[in-house]
């Protein structure tokens, strides 16, 4: 009996110290814990479960969906270990084994704050909004003060365009804590600056923040966006730039992979190539919306899914997942010259079947669905092949206000370009010339429709656009600002507003300030309106 005592006592000391190691971030040592916890009782759930934070710490995915396999084994009402496999199974696009995860996770019906905020996550990584609401009630319910789970609330209440509730919210966050850097930015991005108060404080916090440059850029795009409320154009430009100036110090941006990349596209994604081999999926459903980022894909969107028959799935990852699942490419970048290369040896009709099956737990009732990832225009080559009754809308806008629009954005970690002007500029003017390709090897085969001439002209566009998609015409699409379905992109509070001229030419109010880029531009040959 003292024996087993005395073990007892050693594995509860060896969990706490590997738990207060990961938590120091100390991912060796606090795996070294759990192995030496692992040996003297093999079937220690809490060890497995530590093994399995300590890998999701290290970017350790195949240890991850190990050992929290390993703890679903050994009890399967282990909503936190269902939780974080529901999560592992979203980021590889295994939606249908997330659901079943997630599913799992339910039944515990857990009041642990943390699994609640986990399954909010994975929920809304489902584009399951309301649910991930629910979700993220629980757990603020039950930790009220802690600032990432309110964080996770605040953000899904913009996603329903509740944004005073929202505003509430990160309220308190900053209450709580004062110097928090994403805070403050959501706080300067739920509403309309009227006065400079919250600006001079955000001003005097990035003075203490000197050599942080993620913190920075935070700060200085939300003071940005504010002066741009109020107006001052060029406090506005000078807070963008000094915010695009962190960022950029904190991302890696491969200019010479990107331009391979776009030369690999351009040289084999031919007409020929479109035409020989196997024919794919048969399936009329997905409806890809598509273009450059802030280009106004999420109004094309939220116009098409006011239609009875269409569902909106959000902005999915699945169409590139298949790819690299089919072709096991283990290459970290998302977008490269080898991931097309390889793309180029798959079954096509693969690759649409399983990006049906595994987008079906997000294609809705209705019978047909919406893609909205706005990279996707780089896969419409393989689109075109894999799923040849699809439909492609692309969204063009003036390439001046498009790349200035994502020039002021500060993204999570997509669009790596986009922190420079210059580099900013060369992206586009690939795109550019990429698309005018794509437009004469494969003509009619997708439907570009301009921003511009949208915004000012709704219902003629509107009509267009319905026609393209076989669809019969129906007057809520004119009414899509009255949509009550969430909105998980940066234009989340803007398309809960009738169409508008107001961002048609804002570039001009920078053209001085702008001119790296416009000149980058112009030496590219990209065609800029007048």
């Amino acid at each position: 009996m003292p024996v087993m005592q005395s073990q007892k006592q050693k594995l509860h000391a060896l969990l706490n110290r590997g738990f207060n190691l990961l938590e120091k971030g100390d991912i060796r040592a606090a795996a070294a814990c759990c192995q030496e916890a692992i040996q003297i009782k093999p079937d220690l759930v809490q060890a497995h479960f530590l093994v399995g934070l300590v890998a999701l710490e290290a970017k350790d995915r195949k240890n991850a969906f190990s050992a929290f396999g390993s703890v679903t084994k050994l009890d399967p009402a282990h909503a936190a270990a269902w939780a974080h496999l529901a999560k592992l199974y979203m980021s590889e696009g295994q939606v249908n084994l997330a659901d079943k995860a997630l599913r799992e996770a339910r039944k515990v019906e857990s009041d642990d704050p943390m699994v609640n905020d986990l399954l909010g996550t994975v929920a809304s990584l489902m584009g399951e909004y309301d649910d991930a609401r629910r979700f993220y009630e629980r757990a603020t319910g039950k930790a009220p003060k802690h600032t990432p789970f309110l964080q996770n609330l605040a953000n899904n209440l913009v996603y329903h365009g509740l944004t005073s509730d929202a505003q509430e919210i990160f309220e308190k966050i900053v209450a709580l804590q004062p110097e928090s850097p994403q805070a403050h930015w959501s706080l300067s991005a739920s509403g309309k600056a009227k006065e400079h108060s919250h600006i001079d404080q955000m001003h005097e916090l990035a003075q203490r923040k000197g050599n942080h440059p993620r913190s920075l850029a935070f700060y200085y795009y939300a003071i940005g966006k504010e002066y741009e409320d109020l107006e001052e154009w060029d406090a506005a430009f000078d807070a963008f730039s000094k915010g695009a100036e962190q960022r950029r110090m904190t991302v890696e941006y491969d200019e010479n992979a990107e331009i391979e990349m776009f030369e690999f596209l351009t040289q084999n994604f031919t007409a020929d190539w479109l035409a020989s081999g196997e024919r794919g999926h048969d399936s009329v459903a997905p409806i890809f919306v598509l273009g450059q980022p802030r280009s106004g894909t999420t109004l094309i969107e939220r116009i098409i899914s006011s239609h009875p028959q269409v569902h909106s799935a959000g902005e999915l990852q699945q169409f590139g997942l298949a790819i690299r699942r089919l072709s096991n490419y283990q290459d970290p970048k998302r977008f490269s010259a080898g991931l097309f290369r390889e793309a180029m040896k798959l079954n096509v009709r693969k690759i649409g079947g399983m990006y049906l099956e595994t987008t079906r737990k997000m294609q809705g009732d209705t019978p047909r669905f919406i893609d909205k990832l706005p990279q996707n225009y780089l896969y419409i080559p393989l689109i075109l092949k894999a799923l040849p009754n699809a439909k492609i809308v692309h969204l063009v806008r003036d390439p001046r206000d498009a790349s200035f629009s994502s020039f002021k954005q500060l993204f999570a970690d997509a669009y790596l370009h986009s922190y420079d002007q210059r580099e900013m500029a060369r992206h586009h003017a690939r795109y550019w010339h990429l698309m005018r390709s794509l437009r004469e090897r494969f003509p009619g085969r997708f439907y570009d429709i301009s921003y511009e001439d949208t915004v000012r002209n709704l219902e003629r566009n509107a009509r267009g656009l319905i026609e393209y998609l076989a669809l019969p015409w129906d007057e809520r699409c004119l009414s899509f600002h009255q949509q009550k379905t969430a909105v998980s992109t940066a234009s989340a509070v803007q398309v809960r507003e009738p169409a508008h001229t107001r961002s048609i030419g804002r570039w001009r109010r920078y053209e001085t300030q702008l001119a790296p880029m416009l000149e980058e531009l112009q030496s590219a040959g990209v065609e800029l309106p007048d």
